[in-house]
């Protein structure tokens, strides 16, 4: 397996991965978007945060990026992780591991938290969460409606690091770099 930065030439390996989950609650799209879509937001999200790919014999077998929280000035210490696998990959530990290699750069980004949310029922992303040290939040109830059901979502926390004060600026991926495969 090699885990390393994805580009924007990833994005049909991403969309794949992503496209089985079209058909469950896992995600609230619709429909599966455009290669073209996957290319800018792997653009969009790769100009800050980290965003990391997991191949196996040269196919993309799951990815991990991380995402800002929420929009205003005072949450950018805070981001949104999301992990994908191809479903013949999972239970294998990768999700676990492009978890942990988010949070080690996040970590030098000078990100303090770091949030998961998980479409109810979802015991293995659960699982996932809990072994890696993150915190129940609570749940929004009926928050997504899908496939013709209501679901809900339940929010994971964990804090990477000290909450000093003042924080120093979070720097881009640019400035500190990956650090996978070390």
């Amino acid at each position: 397996m090699i885990f390393r930065p994805a580009t924007e030439k990833d994005s049909e390996g991403i969309r794949a991965v992503y496209k089985p989950y079209i058909s469950t609650p896992i995600t609230f799209e619709y429909t599966l978007p455009s290669e073209t879509e996957f290319r800018q937001r792997i653009a969009k999200i790769s100009a800050f945060y980290p965003y990391i790919v997991c191949e196996d014999e040269g196919k993309i077998v799951g990815y991990a990026y991380a995402g800002r929280y929420r929009e205003r000035k005072a949450y950018d210490w805070s981001v949104e992780l999301s992990v994908y696998l191809d479903p013949e990959y999972t239970g294998q530990g990768l999700g676990k591991k492009l978890y942990q290699m988010l949070m080690a750069i996040l970590t030098h980004q000078g990100v303090k938290t770091v949030y998961g949310a998980i479409t109810l029922p979802n015991s293995a992303s659960e699982r996932l969460h809990e072994s890696l040290g993150f915190h129940k939040l609570g749940v929004y109830r009926n928050t997504g409606f899908k496939d013709g059901q209501w679901y809900s979502v339940i929010w994971y926390e964990k804090e990477l690091a000290p909450y000093d004060n003042p924080p120093k600026p979070v720097k881009s991926i640019a400035e500190v770099g990956y650090l996978v495969n070390d």
